[in-house]
């Protein structure tokens, strides 16, 4: 044995009592790491279905198919929301047509009848188009006549009566 060889350590001596405490230590965290790998797959498969789950339509179908829907749906709201608007427009064109004003005044013009069988009707649209509509009754028979309104006045003369029923439907 030379000098070097006297203060050689003997490596088999030293390990030989610790190999026994390695593998033991080995073996407990490789037993430690398979338990944790065991829970992390457990979750990861519990979060896998709550995520299915959340992500599943009515019909089992994916969030695509979902959204897909909807959109399809929003879409089609849309187009029923452009045709009402188009709807709505020719409603309100024509309805400036239509009668928005109607005043009637009764009256009694000859002494010789009773009560107010007479009347005069105003039926004007918006912008104050229309006619005047006039009823005399008498003993002998009832007359009516009709006259035209543009913007609130008469071509032909208006009695008090027909002017009044004008002025109650432009109030």
């Amino acid at each position: 044995m030379t000098a070097r060889e006297g203060h050689a350590i003997d490596l088999d001596a030293l390990v030989k009592p610790l190999l026994g405490a390695i593998v033991v230590g080995l073996v407990i965290t490789v037993a430690i790491l398979l338990v944790g790998m065991l829970s992390l797959v457990r979750r990861t498969s519990r979060l896998r279905a709550r995520l299915d789950a959340l992500t599943r339509g009515e019909d089992g179908d994916s969030i695509e198919d979902v959204i897909d829907s909807h959109l399809d749906r929003v879409q089609a709201m849309a187009r029923g929301v452009d045709d009402l608007t188009a709807r709505t427009r020719a409603l309100e064109a024509a309805s400036l047509r239509a009668f928005q004003h109607v005043g009637l005044v009764r009256y009694n013009p000859f002494e010789d009848t009773g009560g107010n069988q007479s009347f005069a009707l105003a039926l004007l649209d918006a912008n104050g188009n229309g006619w005047v509509l006039s009823s005399l009754h008498a003993r002998g028979g009832t007359r009516v006549y009709a006259k035209s309104i543009n913007g609130g006045k008469s071509d032909a003369p208006l009695s008090e009566e027909e002017t009044a029923a004008i002025r109650q439907a432009t109030a």
